[in-house]
């Protein structure tokens, strides 16, 4: 798995539309009229990585899988939804679980698509987007807190060490500000703040959805959430949910390559979002290759050998005992792991190595 990300945003901005060229689907369908997603639509699609497909050719791999992204797109929030407005904030549940929160901003003008706001204003949009999401946090945290005080007050350690945090966390949210806006002051604090699986706490990442002609280098729209994103220190990619549907009817990768092209754009919008998604969650990739198949991973920064083996089993981290490790580029120049190892390219890395991005492993494990 790589990351998950829950797509929020108003109704008739191209939420679904662009789940469903994302997912190459039409699983979501998408109308033009609010709530037409009824159910949270989850999907995943394997994450674009020209390093797989060349490793896969150096070793003649039978089969060639990819790390997944997965998608869950929610039904389209409406201002007052935490009141019960449209189908209220119901399904938001679906999205607390999720590693990043993804914003999709209508950033195009004109066209036959009504905006339940009456007007285009992508500022505005997000405002009420995260309105919403930040009194469904405060509706959580406001649950939570006096069980939380009663615990505290009866000697319980755990509910006491979080209980500032949450009463924090609490003020911060009646006031209308995310919760990510306050700071963890260590290690331990920033775990009981995923543990709280607040909305708001989540790394966000704008989607502008923009018109065909602003696909390759966004709008004055666009700009004006980009410079938003910049200052929260958030992401932002500008993609045209309609030409991702063009681009995911295409046959092959050829055709679309071609598409792209003509357009001049060098990659989907798809793959800007996973890099972007990349960027912010810092996450890295790795890779496990052999005849059978060649396979991507996909792990935080930082994370050692043992837990990187135990992504692809358990016992693999239970029984560590050391990772055989080449780097992709020397994979690549030496034609292979028998190459590498000729090369003196290959290393024996123990339970404290961190993995890099593009290592490719071969784990030692105990059974």
């Amino acid at each position: 798995m790589g990351f998950n990300c829950g797509i929020v945003g108003l109704p008739n901005v191209g939420k679904s539309t662009l789940f469903n060229a994302l997912l190459q689907t039409a699983a979501a369908e998408a109308a033009n009229y609010p709530f037409c997603t009824i159910e949270p639509n989850t999907g995943r699609v394997g994450v674009p990585d020209a390093r797989l497909n060349a490793l896969a050719a150096v070793a003649h791999s039978a089969q060639i899988i990819p790390t997944q992204l997965e998608f869950v797109d929610i039904a389209g929030l409406v201002k007052g939804a935490s009141q019960g407005e449209g189908l209220g904030n119901q399904f938001l549940a679906h999205i607390r679980e999720v590693d990043a929160v993804l914003y999709v901003l209508r950033c195009f003008e004109g066209g036959d698509v009504t905006h339940v706001e009456g007007a285009v204003d992508p500022l505005r949009d997000k405002a009420i987007v995260e309105t919403e999401l930040v009194l469904a946090d405060l509706e959580s945290m406001e649950k939570r807190l006096p069980a939380l005080q009663k615990k505290a007050k009866g000697g319980d350690k755990e509910a006491a060490a979080l209980l500032p945090l949450a009463e924090s966390l609490q003020a911060t949210l009646a006031r209308g500000e995310p919760a990510r806006s306050v700071m963890p002051k260590n290690a331990g604090e920033e775990r009981q703040l995923q543990l709280l699986q607040l909305l708001t706490a989540k790394p966000v990442l704008y989607v502008c959805n923009v018109d065909e002609e602003s696909a390759g280098g966004g709008n004055a729209l666009s700009a004006r959430v980009e410079a938003m994103a910049t200052q929260e220190g958030a992401a932002c990619v500008a993609v045209s949910a309609k030409i991702e549907s063009e681009i995911a009817v295409l046959p092959t990768e050829a055709e679309k390559q071609e598409f792209l092209g003509a357009l001049g754009l060098q990659e989907t919008g798809l793959s800007r979002v996973i890099h972007a998604g990349y960027r912010l969650l810092d996450l890295i990739t790795f890779f496990t290759v052999g005849p059978k198949e060649a396979r991507a991973w996909t792990v935080a920064r930082g994370t050692k050998a043992p837990q990187a083996a135990g992504v692809i089993h358990t016992d693999f981290e239970k029984g560590f005992i050391r990772a055989e490790t080449i780097a992709y580029e020397d994979y690549i120049r030496h034609n292979g792991e028998h190459g590498a190892k000729e090369a003196g390219k290959m290393r024996l890395e123990g339970k404290e190595y961190e993995v890099h991005d593009g290592d490719v492993l071969h784990f030692r494990f105990n059974t």
